[in-house]
């Protein structure tokens, strides 16, 4: 299990700041993601009441593509416009016989999300000394996307081992992010404090 701490920023000039991220990070491809929202009552077998399913096709920079399907269970944390999520997720083959096991396990689906966008990397050398997850050590994420409904984001991403919550651990992270977020010029006021799912239900309403 992973801890991720990320923030989420309105973007109000999509092309704008994917040059400028070109500039400082890695592009490492293009993706599309459907979200599912599955929510189970007290009685479920399972001990959650709630569970992401994600279909996803990945455009990587080499010019190969991928389609999986990943199962994702959060417990989230908000902090000042800081989300601290610990997760655990995995990959299911094929999706629609998972699908069946969540309806027999008297899950239902609900909530819809849809985004698509870019997807970039950056070492991060302040953060070295952090506990990181192995696939993403000293690295930071940026996703700029666009979530349908909502408009235009940027999603900035920092791992860490689960082993390793630490409050210096999350603060050094937490002040990674904004830096990069000062360095992209985007203002911080700018931070949504909200979850999508929030957002798209008082759009809904």
């Amino acid at each position: 299990m992973v801890i991720e701490i990320e923030l989420k920023a309105h973007v109000r000039d999509s092309e704008a700041l994917k040059k400028i991220l070109s500039g400082k990070a890695e592009l490492r491809g293009a993706f599309e993601k459907r979200d599912v929202y599955w929510f189970g009552p007290e009685a479920s077998a399972f001990p959650v009441t709630k569970l992401r399913v994600r279909k996803e096709k990945r455009s990587f920079a080499d010019g190969t593509e991928k389609s999986l399907c990943l199962v994702t269970y959060k417990s989230k944390e908000e902090n000042d416009g800081i989300e601290i999520n610990d997760e655990l997720e995995f990959e299911v083959e094929p999706a629609e016989a998972f699908e069946e096991f969540l309806v027999k396990a008297k899950l239902k689906p609900g909530a819809v999300k849809r985004k698509h966008g870019w997807v970039f990397s950056k070492a991060v050398s302040s953060v070295a000394k952090l506990k990181a997850a192995e696939l993403a050590a000293a690295e930071l994420s940026a996703e700029l996307v666009e979530v349908d409904g909502l408009g235009w984001f940027v999603e900035l991403e920092i791992l860490v081992s689960a082993d390793d919550k630490r409050e210096e651990t999350l603060r050094e992270a937490r002040e990674t992010l904004l830096a990069f977020l000062d360095d992209l010029g985007i203002e911080r006021e700018a931070i949504e404090r909200r979850f999508y799912l929030d957002m798209l239900s008082s759009e809904d309403q």
